[in-house]
């Protein structure tokens, strides 16, 4: 779950449909030869749905005991953190590279754990199946793998960007991603000068303490939906982009 505060409420909004607006995003990416790439359809697949995992997860969200505070996906449990996964990956392996993908998704996401004990065993089976799934993929090379990672990986942070309101720039792969003006537009984004229409559905519940789970979930069945709307823009009129 994102949980973004704005004013007296916080939206939540669910992993797979901000996994399904990152591939929006880079279903119009023009860079690094996604356009023509010969896994395009893998990959767009990939980033779709790449946080399917979270469904179960996202549908009864949880709260910190103590304070109150509702736990999005960097601050939910290591049970779900490292559970989410492996069932991410099997519900995609009809398409094996596909699947690979989110596991290699997975693999980098908590790549700062490795060292640590207790994520040791989540390390193992997830290097397991993408190893499994790279197989049924033959002839395509993890070399090729970590390569094309890197359009989920870009698309993932661009839709993030957009869900969470984050007005740092983001930086990756020596692109830079920006939230410009009152309404929620990203940029850059290469689309050829298009702009890329966004829309995605959260939850609005009140910003206090939750006294449990069932509490928040109580709260989310009478919440009403809104939608932010927003475009990823290849037009950046950032002052300090202008004359580049």
């Amino acid at each position: 779950m994102i949980v973004c505060s704005h004013d007296q409420h916080l939206l939540l909004v669910t992993q797979p449909d901000h996994a399904a607006l990152a591939a929006t995003i880079m279903s119009d990416w023009q860079l690094g030869g996604l356009a023509d790439h010969p896994q395009r359809g893998a990959i767009l697949f990939a980033t779709h749905e790449h946080d399917n995992g979270w469904q179960e997860a996202d549908a009864r969200p949880s709260v910190d005991e103590e304070s109150g505070r509702v736990l999005d996906f960097v601050n939910a449990s290591l049970e779900i953190r490292q559970g989410i996964w492996p069932k991410g990956v099997l519900n995609v392996q009809s398409r094996p590279y596909a699947a690979a993908l989110v596991a290699q998704h997975a693999l980098s996401l908590y790549e700062r754990y490795v060292e640590q004990p207790e994520w040791r065993p989540f390390f193992d089976r997830m290097t397991a199946l993408r190893a499994k799934m790279l197989k049924r993929a033959a002839p395509l090379t993890l070399e090729a793998l970590r390569r094309d990672y890197g359009f989920l990986q870009i698309g993932d942070l661009a839709s993030l960007t957009f869900c969470n309101g984050w007005k740092k720039p983001q930086r990756l792969f020596g692109f830079e991603l920006r939230l410009r003006g009152s309404r929620r537009t990203i940029v850059p984004v290469p689309s050829e000068g298009r702009d890329i229409p966004l829309a995605i559905q959260a939850r609005r519940v009140q910003k206090r303490p939750y006294t449990s789970g069932p509490d928040l979930q109580r709260a989310l069945s009478a919440a009403p939906i809104v939608t932010l709307t927003g475009v990823a823009s290849g037009h950046d009129t950032h002052p300090d982009r202008r004359g580049r």
